[in-house]
């Protein structure tokens, strides 16, 4: 069934049917559910070619993912938030393209965009701290919205980040609170914006109060299972290893988990391991009891937020950037406990 069919069916304008479907404002809602009631009973399906060539845009939206050497996209994290960006995409009428590119193509996958018309808006994944695709997508009057934040950039842009400083701050905190002091920190790859910000938030807590932190116990990497292993590992070698670790994602800190478990040791008695937690839908931190304390924050909900920011500057040209600043909390688990007395 066509929408003139449709329309025909139910006798009312194209224009009105059009309109009820798309949810517009003016639509009375019981002529809205009258219109709905029908499609559904129909199989009625929008000429969705028709929707964009009306609305001249593409409604899709694009993100780039390099196939980097230094750093891995295509992760669970990446997934969450794909999945989260998806629903909103889905309710809102628009499709997603994922492309993976080579690091030296980038940006010209971005052009080809903006030449070809073939998103209407671009989500930026893994800011650097001086990420060039910012600008680069503001000199092409492409809409994007940043997951997370380039510190060196100067000029405005939106964004939708966790407030990794405090996280990591709250978390160093935490741990002296317990009687820590030789505290360790295996962190993200840290030109990396996200993870210089978690390392600033770390050291802070540290030195106010009057701890040094001491190089020995930073380690800074791809966040996987085995880079958190081999961190903890090394940690152990030490002649005077830490007694309690903040660890920059839960899947490093498995490795670190299984690091202690290889050496005889357990968390929380022998040493406490502090993570952060993207509470991701597929690889909990334990049901109701957490296996590891955590500063969390869900990343599948950074995904639904920066969805709707950027299809908001896609329908509102006009506006100004945005920004969103979600705060972790600090959950309790069973990887933590006072400083072993030596």
């Amino acid at each position: 069934m066509n929408l003139k069919q449709l329309s025909e069916l139910l006798g009312l304008s194209q224009t009105t049917v059009s309109r009820a479907l798309n949810g517009y404002p003016e639509v009375a809602e019981s002529t809205r559910l009258r219109v709905q009631q029908a499609a559904r009973k129909h199989n009625y399906q929008p000429n969705v070619g028709a929707q964009r060539l009306a609305r001249g845009r593409s409604m899709t939206i694009g993100h780039v993912i390099p196939l980097s050497t230094q750093h891995e996209m295509v992760n669970p994290v990446f997934a969450d938030f794909i999945a989260g960006a998806g629903e909103r995409y889905s309710a809102a009428g628009y499709d997603m393209k994922l492309t993976i590119v080579d690091d030296q193509n980038e940006e010209d996958i971005y052009r080809d965009m903006k030449s070809r018309g073939s998103v209407d808006g671009i989500i930026v994944h893994g800011p650097l701290m001086n990420d060039p695709r910012i600008p680069l997508l503001q000199e092409l009057g492409l809409p994007f919205v940043v997951h997370g934040r380039a510190s060196e950039i100067e000029t405005p842009y939106s964004w939708v980040d966790v407030n990794n400083a405090s996280a990591f701050r709250r978390a160093g905190e935490f741990l002296l609170s317990l009687g820590h002091r030789r505290i360790g920190l295996i962190n993200g790859l840290e030109h990396m914006d996200f993870a210089h910000r978690r390392r600033a938030g770390f050291e802070a807590a540290l030195t106010a109060a009057g701890v040094t932190p001491d190089p020995d116990y930073m380690h800074a990497g791809e966040m996987n299972e085995l880079n958190g292993h081999h961190a903890m590992q090394a940690m152990l070698a030490l002649e005077t290893p830490p007694t309690a670790v903040v660890v920059a994602s839960f899947i490093a800190a498995l490795g670190v988990r299984r690091a202690l478990d290889e050496a005889g040791l357990r968390m929380a008695r022998d040493v406490s391991v502090i993570t952060f937690d993207d509470d991701l839908s597929y690889l909990r931190n334990g049901d109701s009891i957490p296996i590891f304390t955590a500063t969390r924050s869900s990343v599948r909900q950074a995904g639904r937020l920066s969805a709707d920011m950027l299809i908001s500057h896609i329908e509102n040209p006009e506006a100004g950037p945005e920004h969103k600043l979600l705060e972790a909390d600090l959950i309790i688990g069973g990887s933590t406990g006072p400083a072993p007395i030596e």
